[in-house]
């Protein structure tokens, strides 16, 4: 006898047996019991799902010998012929060959005979949606008031493009995608139905790849038997089809939060070196960090993972935050995009795992802008960020330094009114813009730099430079300087400052 591929060979015979669309069956199995049987049915969903199937499945129901019937009988005549296909009442039509107005002109004038040994002449139409308009409009009177022993299946996976004249006189059904742990199921039972011991991690994956289509799962699964010799494994998955481990990803994470990137970049090359795509490792290494992500906020399904949460890194979960996760991510993604016109792959990527080798030390915006905030506000308030053990500078230091023309016993004057152009700042005593500003008179008078009489305040240009914590910048001389005011300074060694008086730029 000749091989019968798995999809085809369990293919579902009963509505019970349709997997993962309940609400589907349920509602076909009630209609055929209480005779509720309409002209005309729309399934829609996603390709693998079952919408042929089941219209096949309602076709026997409809003309089984002990029908109409919700539970076919699979041995009578009309049964058999339906799933052989050889029926002469059961008539399976691609919409994507079919498409033109003469095509359904045909259907008009054959739905005007009975039906030759069943009780209903079924028209089963897959990918309904590539019919054209001329042809769409040709049916709409047919369906509306066909004879009634006619009975309309349309099946497609783009409902979008059905005319709404079309579903509204049809009774839709929405298939959805089927669950992994329903797959992964139906696969062991497979296994078992045909001998095959399998790893329940590679049946895990085998269902994770088929992303919710139960014959994607069956396709990959048929492909998987063919080289496992009779044991499907993880490990000869990944190396017959080209993977990532999670052990190789979960090295290569840890040497990045390392800032190892000599490690790093010898271990992408041992991957790539075994004969891994570069769009492969990136899609590994990204779903690798989706995983991380969802551990992190508490998801710890296998089903979800793939994998069991404690063979992932705990270095890796402890060391990284949501924050620099999401970051890893969209580095991911962003090089998945580019390498597609980027001039050398390869180059592309190791590129990202440099910059994947100081995620630790990545700084995001929220977290600048945070420390930016509690920093102004504690200036504001007089409260030193370092807290209460916080000790005043002492006597002759720069904070307590006069200006020329301040007089230092005159402590109830505000800044505005003291004379002297240092206390021409915006901005009361303290403030993060004043204490800013101040810096940077003395170092300008430190450098030989214009006068401080003749500075004038100092704006900040360009706020949309990204700060790094690479850089070796000294340490301000400003004993009284809180410890967010240095934190700013030394994270924005880059930052373009504008005098306004000479317009003159003064990199800090």
């Amino acid at each position: 006898m000749a091989y019968e591929v798995t999809a085809t060979r369990r293919r579902p015979k009963t509505f019970d047996e349709l997997a993962g669309q309940e609400f589907v069956a349920a509602t076909l199995k009630n209609s055929l019991e209480t005779g509720r049987i309409a002209h005309a049915y729309l399934f829609s969903g996603p390709r693998g799902c079952g919408k042929t199937s089941a219209a096949r499945i309602l076709a026997r129901s409809l003309n089984c010998e002990k029908g109409p019937t919700a539970i076919p009988c699979g041995v009578c005549s009309n049964c058999i012929e339906i799933s052989r296909g050889a029926s002469l009442d059961v008539i399976e039509i691609d919409g994507a060959s079919n498409t033109g107005v003469n095509d359904v002109r045909q259907i008009k004038d054959e739905v005007l005979f009975p039906p030759n040994s069943g009780r209903y002449k079924v028209y089963i139409i897959d990918e309904v949606h590539m019919l054209s308009t001329n042809a769409f409009n040709a049916l709409l009177k047919t369906i509306e008031e066909p004879p009634p022993y006619i009975v309309f299946i349309f099946a497609t996976t783009e409902l979008h493009k059905v005319p709404a004249t079309i579903k509204s006189r049809c009774q839709q059904f929405n298939f959805r995608l089927i669950a992994l742990e329903t797959i992964a199921a139906i696969l062991r039972d497979t296994c078992v139905e045909m001998g095959i011991e399998a790893e329940e991690e590679a049946l895990v994956w085998i269902a994770k790849e088929s992303t919710g289509s139960m014959r994607d799962a069956y396709t990959l699964f048929d492909q998987v038997a063919s080289f496992s010799g009779g044991y499907i494994t993880s490990a000869l998955i990944r190396e017959k089809l080209g993977l990532v481990g999670l052990d190789m990803l979960n090295s290569l994470a840890e040497a990045c939060i390392l800032g190892n990137t000599a490690a790093a970049f010898n271990q992408t090359g041992d991957i790539l070196s075994n004969g891994v795509s570069i769009e492969q490792f990136v899609i590994d290494f990204a779903e690798y960090y989706h995983n991380i992500l969802f551990i992190k906020a508490g998801i710890t399904r296998e089903s979800i993972l793939g994998y069991s949460p404690s063979r992932f890194s705990a270095n890796v979960l402890g060391a990284l935050d949501p924050i620099r996760i999401e970051e890893a991510l969209d580095m991911l993604l962003r090089l998945y995009r580019d390498i597609k016109i980027s001039l050398s792959p390869r180059f592309e990527l190791e590129l990202v795992i440099a910059r994947l080798c100081s995620l630790t030390q990545w700084v995001s915006p929220l977290e600048l802008r945070n420390a930016i905030t509690a920093a102004r506000e504690s200036l504001e308030r007089g409260v030193p960020a370092g807290g209460p053990s916080f000790q005043a500078p002492p006597p002759g230091s720069y904070a307590e330094t006069t200006q020329p023309g301040e007089n230092r016993a005159d402590t109830g004057t505000q800044p505005e009114q003291r004379e002297g152009p240092a206390r021409n700042v915006p901005g009361a005593k303290g403030s993060l813009v004043e204490g800013f500003d101040r810096y940077m008179a003395q170092r300008g008078s430190e450098n030989g730099g214009e006068a401080a009489e003749d500075r004038r305040p100092h704006t900040v240009q360009d706020s949309n430079i990204l700060p790094t914590l690479s850089g070796n910048v000294p340490k301000p001389a400003m004993p009284g300087m809180t410890p967010e005011l240095e934190r700013v300074l030394r994270i924005f060694p880059g930052i373009i400052v504008e005098n306004k008086q000479n317009n003159k730029e003064t990199r800090v």
